[in-house]
């Protein structure tokens, strides 16, 4: 179930599987998928399934069925490393989904961008769209709200007695949200939320406001 919020008049669904659709602009958001990753653990010896390599298309299929986006906006670490036999996946899917595709460069984005050319793909250092600031790193900008990743944040609650929990979450400040990692075998990095802070963790398969 996603979770619905507005920021500076406009319509955002928080969807539980890590992405952000902004309605007005019919724009899927997503960030830090780590594309290759699967198959660099393994090409280094871990014990990864193969079949772990095709989750994170089974997601992105998922996420884009249930919008139907214009355009896909990945914002940074879309592949994990350097090129390797994952690619040949990433090519095949996007053959297959008609949205526009965009990526915002992250930190281990280093695979050529004429590889990306190729696929019609452009590769931007940041994105301005209304009063929105998309990026990789979380950035202050007098006059706009930022979008970004990087931070994989996460929530730690307490229960009763020793119990705790960590949750993957959507962590939204007065004028920044850091997405949550899209990806499988991402880790997270548990942030505390201050006061005016917002907290949208991600619970099964609802989005959930703390």
């Amino acid at each position: 179930m996603t979770q619905n919020i507005i920021i500076q008049n406009q319509n955002f669904a928080l969807h539980p599987l890590g992405g952000i659709f902004w309605e007005e602009k019919s724009m899927l958001l997503i960030s830090d998928v780590h594309l290759g990753k699967v198959a660099h653990f393994r090409k280094f010896g871990a014990a990864v399934p193969r079949k772990a390599i095709h989750k994170n298309y089974i997601l992105l299929d998922k996420i884009v069925a249930d919008f139907n986006p214009f355009q896909i906006c990945f914002l940074g670490d879309l592949f994990h490393s350097s090129l390797n036999k994952e690619w040949e996946l990433f090519e095949n899917w996007v053959a297959k989904t008609p949205a526009e595709i965009v990526l915002i460069s992250g930190n281990h984005d280093i695979i050529s961008p004429h590889k990306f050319d190729q696929l019609g793909i452009p590769i931007l250092q940041e994105l301005i769209l209304n009063d929105f600031l998309l990026t990789h790193h979380p950035e202050e900008r007098e006059g706009l709200f930022n979008f970004c990743g990087h931070i994989h944040p996460a929530i730690k609650l307490k229960g009763f007695g020793r119990q705790n929990l960590r949750l993957s979450c959507f962590f939204k400040s007065k004028k920044q949200l850091i997405f949550p990692a899209f990806g499988e075998f991402t880790g997270t990095y548990t942030l505390k939320p201050k006061k005016g802070d917002e907290v949208f963790a991600i619970v099964e398969d609802e989005v959930v406001k703390i």
